[in-house]
């Protein structure tokens, strides 16, 4: 684990690269994290630096490659319209299933149950979440700085509600993505997690273990039905999402434009 000083140092440096939206070098060696905790805690340290709160959470079932895939998301990060500014020069999204909570989960000595996780679900969401790595050279950063540096993500663009949304299968879906130039994707994929659902129950209980809880109003998203999408800035990009070979669209439709952040 990492000393408070090295946390803030680490911290510090990513704060860096994310205020500037400039890619900088991976955390130098001597506060570079090399576990789990190390890698939380420039997470919650950068939010502390930001001065915002917790507006939501990215998630996914951990894998042997990545281990935890976690992430707060500042609430200023939490968006309910376009345009969106991005960082950089091209926009990376992901088109996700996101479970808006209805009341807080807080901490307690025992886990929650499905019947309790799922009563806490007061909407779901077609969201895009925006991508982006605070490192110029990803590939070079450790599966524990690629953890502190929030697992790539940027923001989350909130599209529109999707009623009774469990009552379908959400293992396989159907993503098409279009601008007026042609289809950027179209393909079915799988869930990350196998079922958002999955990644969902695993965060709960996960920040449970850890002491921590989910806040109502907190928006939570699970996995990439796509993996990431290169798309264009400056263009109209339009978001269908279906069950497998079902009608194309028929769990949510979303417009969006990405334009150039700059500092």
């Amino acid at each position: 684990m990492l000393s408070e000083q090295q946390i803030d140092r680490a911290a510090k440096h990513l704060l860096a690269a994310r205020v500037s939206h400039t890619p900088g070098p991976c955390i130098p060696e001597a506060f570079r994290p090399a576990d789990t905790d190390s890698a939380l805690a420039i997470q919650e340290r950068v939010l502390e630096l930001l001065a915002q709160p917790i507006g939501g959470w990215k998630c996914g079932v951990p894998n042997p490659n990545t281990g935890p895939i976690v992430a707060a998301i500042p609430a200023s990060a939490i968006l309910a319209s376009s345009p969106c500014r991005v960082p950089g020069a091209k926009g990376l999204i992901e088109p996700e299933i996101a479970f808006a909570i209805a009341h807080d989960l807080p901490p307690r000595d025992t886990p929650y149950g499905e019947n309790e996780i799922r009563a806490a679900i007061r909407e779901a969401h077609l969201v895009l979440e925006l991508i982006t790595t605070r490192y110029a050279d990803k590939a070079s950063a450790t599966p524990p700085e690629i953890l502190a540096d929030s697992f790539n993500n940027h923001g989350l663009l909130v599209g529109p509600v999707i009623p009774n949304v469990l009552d379908h299968p959400l293992e396989k879906l159907q993503v098409r993505i279009t601008t007026a130039a042609g289809t950027l994707f179209d393909r079915v994929q799988g869930h990350p997690s196998g079922h958002p659902m999955k990644a969902f129950s695993w965060l709960v209980n996960f920040l449970n273990g850890r002491g921590e809880g989910l806040k109502a109003g907190q928006v939570v998203t699970t996995g990439s039905y796509a993996g990431i999408v290169e798309a264009p800035l400056h263009t109209p990009i339009h978001v269908e999402v279906g069950v497998e070979f079902g009608p194309l669209g028929n769990l949510g439709k979303l417009d969006v434009e990405l334009l150039t952040e700059t500092p």
